[in-house]
Formats: structure tokens, C-alpha cells, sequence
């Protein structure tokens, strides 16, 4: 099923002289074990698109449904259930709250939805610890590397039972490596636990992890295509390119 669709969603900023466009008319879907690349220079609103996606913002047109359920028609509560629940956010600026620990960070989402602390800290730590950061767990975030704190917030994105992941340059501050790790880690989650992914991404080798890799310039998208055969082809034999 379709766990993402936006059907014909613009985006403007501003009136008049300063109006913006944003995002002009996109049409996109994304169904459940698919992982979707976004590519396009900065400015063609890449970022804004996964912000509408996620239920942050609001399109000035058009129609954003997740897991077949329309936005428009959703209170702001039943918005907030949702982000909780099915839709994990990594932001380029991580969003952690530096007064809790990563683990807290982690854990926080699913406390708030009403999970047992204990739970609810057993699976932080177990998604930390897919990222390679078990040691950090109690560490806040001005004692984590730039990477780190990545790391945690991806961990946080993908942790209890979100269906869709939203990932703004996701590894913008980790090394060829780690990068290589995290897309690994959100290719796997799509393909063995059947998450929705979107992720943001400027450097094409990363991009090859993807199913499809959707491209925009000035809001539009100009072109959707599989992905050249990349690292996922060596781990995955016999996989469609």
C-alpha cells in the first residue's frame, strides 16, 4: 500500500514581489519497503516537501495522505499522534534536546505515546546500539561528536514502530563510512521491516541505496529513475536494478 502520496502539492512563501513557489504541483508516492533518494540543487525545495510529508507545514495546494489517511482534514492532536507513532523525522540541525541524554532523546517519542519507561528505554538502547552507539547511550549531546548526534537522531527517527522515514541530509555530518552505515541501516529497515523512506541526499552514491531517486529544480520534479546499481546490489543478489 501507499504509506506516503502527494497529489499535485505546491508550496508558496511570501506575496507579491517576494512570493516564493516552492514546490510547484509535486506528485509523489511512496509505498511500504520502498526508499525514495531526493536529489536537486539547494533551493528546489526539497527540504519543504519532506516538511509537508511529515505534517510540519501545510501545502498552499494539493493533497498529502499517509498510510492512506488525508492531512487536511486531521486536528493538530491527531497530526501530533501521528508523528509519534508513524512517522520518524531527522532534521539537518538534529532537534535533540540537550538537557537528556541520547538515550533519553531516543526513548522520549515513545514515552510520550504512552509507552513504559522501562520499554520504552530498552528500545532507545537497542536502537542506539544499531548505530554503534551502545557506549553513548548516557552521554548528552554537548559530549557527542557532530556524527554522534546524527547517529541519535537517526536512532530516534527509526525507533518503536514508525512506518516512514523522513531524512533531511542524514548524513550530512558523518564520514564516508558512517554514511555508508546509516544508509545501509534505512535500507534494511525498508526492505526487512517494510518502512516507507524519504531521504534527502546530495551525494549520489548514497542515492544508489535507493529504489528511486526523484529529482528537483525549482520546486518541479523533473525526473524520476532507479538508481545505477550501487553497494546494495553486493549485499542483495539477484535484486531488480
Amino acid at each position: 500500500m501507499n504509506m506516503l502520496e502527494l497529489r499535485r502539492v505546491s508550496k508558496v512563501y511570501g506575496q507579491g514581489a517576494a512570493e516564493v513557489h516552492a514546490l510547484d504541483r509535486v506528485t509523489l508516492s511512496v509505498d511500504e519497503g520502498a526508499m525514495v533518494a531526493v536529489m536537486g540543487p539547494s533551493g528546489s525545495g526539497k527540504s519543504t516537501l519532506l516538511t509537508i510529508a511529515g505534517s510540519l507545514e501545510e501545502p498552499t495546494e494539493g493533497e498529502v495522505r499517509v498510510r492512506g489517511a488525508g492531512l487536511a482534514g486531521m486536528s493538530r492532536g491527531d497530526k501530533a499522534r501521528l508523528r509519534r507513532r508513524t512517522i520518524g523525522y531527522v532534521f539537518q540541525d538534529y532537534n535533540l534536546l540537550p538537557g537528556l541524554t541520547a538515550a533519553e532523546n531516543v526513548s522520549l517519542p515513545l514515552e510520550l505515546d504512552g509507552w513504559p519507561a522501562r520499554k520504552a528505554r530498552a528500545a532507545g538502547l537497542a536502537a542506539l546500539a544499531e548505530l554503534g552507539l551502545a557506549d553513548r547511550a548516557g552521554r548528552y549531546p554537548d559530549e557527542l561528536s557532530g556524527g554522534e548526534r546524527q547517529r541519535v537522531a537517526i536512532a530516534r527517527a527509526m525507533v518503536g514502530e514508525r512506518r516512514l522515514l523522513l531524512a533531511d541530509e542524514p548524513s550530512g555530518a558523518l564520514d564516508s563510512g558512517n554514511a555508508e552505515a546509516v544508509m545501509r541501516l534505512v535500507h534494511d529497515a525498508c526492505r526487512k521491516g517494510g518502512m516507507a523512506a524519504v531521504v534527502v541526499t546530495h551525494d549520489a552514491q548514497l542515492a544508489s541505496w535507493a529504489d528511486r531517486v526523484v529529482f528537483l529544480r525549482d520546486g518541479r520534479v523533473t525526473d524520476q529513475t532507479a538508481p545505477a546499481p550501487g553497494p546494495e546490489s553486493l549485499l542483495t543478489p539477484g535484486r531488480p536494478q
